[in-house]
């Protein structure tokens, strides 16, 4: 059992650029996203004995990678740090602004749906596999999710 480590390195070819967006959506930090990303896939090297197979390998090293940037976030607010959303790919214009804005006042559990499902692109059992929840789960909490940012939209265009 276990991953090997060109397994784990497959993921990092082809998620790279979804892993470090889900980071900076934690953290708010450039810099700190990218360690998170380094830190995630470190932890996953480390710890590739403990891959059961019982899922993909992709929702297993995105757990790792979340609880990195978690660990990060905690660090910066435990340093008093308020960090921003430094990167702005595309430049964000007024309505970029104000989608971020109500994406960060969703339920954490929402936003971390959200970032699995559109930054990485999973499908509703993998998001499911890497949080521990059931499918009906996250279909129900993306749905929630989407209506509450629909509404807060149209609340700002009225």
């Amino acid at each position: 059992m276990g991953a090997s480590v060109e397994e784990i390195e497959g993921v990092y070819r082809r998620r790279a650029r979804g892993f470090f967006r889900l980071a900076l959506a934690h953290t708010g930090s450039v810099e700190s996203a990218k360690d998170a990303v380094q830190d995630g896939f470190a932890n996953a090297v480390r710890g590739r004995a403990s891959f059961r197979r019982e899922g993909l390998l992709d929702a297993w090293v995105a757990r790792c990678v979340i609880n990195a940037a978690l660990d990060a976030s905690r660090a910066l607010t435990s340093r008093g740090v308020k960090a921003e959303e430094e990167i702005h790919d595309p430049p964000a214009g007024g309505e970029l602004l104000t989608l971020r804005a109500a994406i960060r006042r969703l339920p954490s559990r929402q936003r971390e749906m959200l970032f699995l499902r559109y930054y990485l692109d999973f499908d509703y059992a993998t998001i499911a596999a890497t949080l521990g929840v059931e499918v009906g789960t996250v279909s129900a909490t993306l749905h929630a999710a989407r209506s509450s940012l629909r509404n807060s939209l149209q609340e700002v265009l009225q």
